[in-house]
């Protein structure tokens, strides 16, 4: 049973990476030429979590430089703030799940306690 809570508190960690990449992705939109990362979350060894993250190199949206005399374009950041708050519902509720898993079985090993008391 141990295991099972183990491959739960591996999820949590991961989903909180997941997070963090999504936070820094919004923190960093509107910051010119940035490139969002992305936290994929698998399955690695002993049934714990694994994530990987990876740069996007996509281009961002090329806009004119106000700043530019020769009317050159300036390229923004490729972040959607639209996906990364629809990312960040998704971690949210996978976060919730295994803490839940979690609080589940403390609970159930108080009660066995209780029993056995």
């Amino acid at each position: 049973m141990i295991t099972g809570i183990n491959s739960n508190v591996s999820a949590l960690q991961a989903f909180s990476k997941q997070m963090s990449v999504s936070a820094n992705n919004v923190a960093n939109a509107l910051s010119d030429d940035f490139k969002k990362s992305r936290a994929i979350n698998t399955e690695g060894e002993n049934n714990q979590v694994k994530t990987t993250i990876t740069k996007i190199n996509t281009p961002g949206p090329l806009v004119d430089d106000p700043k530019s005399t020769t009317g050159e374009l300036k390229e923004l950041s490729n972040t959607d703030i639209a996906e990364e708050l629809v990312n960040q519902i998704v971690i949210e509720h996978g976060f919730k799940a295994n803490a839940k898993v979690i609080k589940n079985y403390d609970e159930t090993i108080g009660s066995l306690i209780d029993m056995l008391g």
